[in-house]
């Protein structure tokens, strides 16, 4: 077990011990609620219940247990996952559903890492250990293509363009309705949801977060959309484009249709990383990767088309 002391942030006060400390920590409301209900964590010297209200300036004592081992990297093949391009410093590959980047607690599908490891191929070694040359991430249910770096210098030069918002990510989406205008920048904070741990939402105080896009293609009940992303949060463009009432098609998680995702047999959302382009980290040319619609998204793009004629 290790004790951590800090002073309650002004910027926090009157907020809920739960969602207070799980912001300033990093951890799950649920972790900070079963801390506090064990007595483990003491505002001014007195254990404080998750519900209890934080005041700025006040001592925090939080006693943490100890980190789990961390999770292993097993080499095992990933069907379906594409290598793109490949040389000494960086692997591009175009990920398939259902794949998650790296291992993680209570994760027991298949890694973009451990495919790499099975494929032969040695990335870098700087960052965690079970997320070694990870850059950037595409959740485990969005296919599209992604950039591993396989140098330390390519993880260096990569994980600060990445910071400073050089690299250009391009998405293609078919979100439910017609946004209006077709045309837009959504520019809405996002953090954890207040009442749902597993999900994010636009909340006031939330991470800066900013998207733009453009309808490409209008359907009778939907739209495809080319995204760009100036910043990347977790389930940034889902997040979004449910705030604005047009969740990506299939999503049920942030409020899709189900009827019309079973109609277009999809069972995750329409969203797919579809550019990558960056200046190279071995010379700094600019390079850029395309991935091709999987199976399941062309087909219900196929569907859509054929019903609007």
């Amino acid at each position: 077990m290790s004790s951590r002391m800090l002073p309650v942030p002004d910027g926090l006060d009157g907020m809920r011990v739960d969602a207070g400390l799980a912001k300033l920590l990093g951890l799950s409301r649920t972790v900070v609620a079963e801390l506090a209900e064990s007595g483990d964590v003491l505002l001014d010297g007195r254990p404080a219940g998750k519900s209890d209200r934080l005041s700025g300036g006040g001592l925090l004592e939080i006693t943490l247990p100890e980190p789990a081992n961390p999770v292993e990297v097993v080499a095992r093949p990933v069907e379906g996952m594409q290598i793109l391009h490949d040389d000494d410093d960086i692997v591009v590959i175009s990920k398939p559903v259902g794949v998650a980047v790296h291992p993680s607690p209570g994760w027991t599908g298949p890694t973009v890492v451990g495919g790499l490891a099975a494929a032969g191929l040695r990335i870098a070694t700087s960052g965690a250990a079970e997320r070694q040359g990870v850059v950037h991430r595409l959740d485990a249910g969005t296919t599209g293509v992604m950039v591993v770096a396989k140098s330390e210098h390519a993880y260096t030069v990569l994980k600060r363009a990445f910071k400073e918002r050089t690299v250009d990510k391009g998405y293609h989406a078919i979100v439910q309705g017609h946004p209006d205008p077709m045309r837009g920048t959504i520019d809405a904070p996002i953090d954890r949801h207040p009442r749902h741990d597993y999900k994010f939402a636009v909340v006031q105080g939330g991470r800066p977060s900013v998207t733009h896009y453009e309808v490409v293609e209008a359907f009778r009940a939907a739209s495809l959309a080319h995204i760009k992303l100036e910043t990347g949060r977790t389930h940034q463009i889902r997040v979004h484009f449910s705030a604005l009432r047009h969740p990506c098609v299939g999503d049920l998680t942030y409020g899709a249709d189900p009827v019309l995702a079973r109609h277009l047999g999809l069972n995750r959302q329409w969203l797919h990383a579809k550019t990558l382009a960056f200046a190279h980290p071995a010379d700094g040319r600019w390079v850029e990767f395309e991935s091709e619609y999987p199976d399941d998204l062309a087909k219900a793009l196929e569907i859509l088309r054929d019903e609007s004629y």
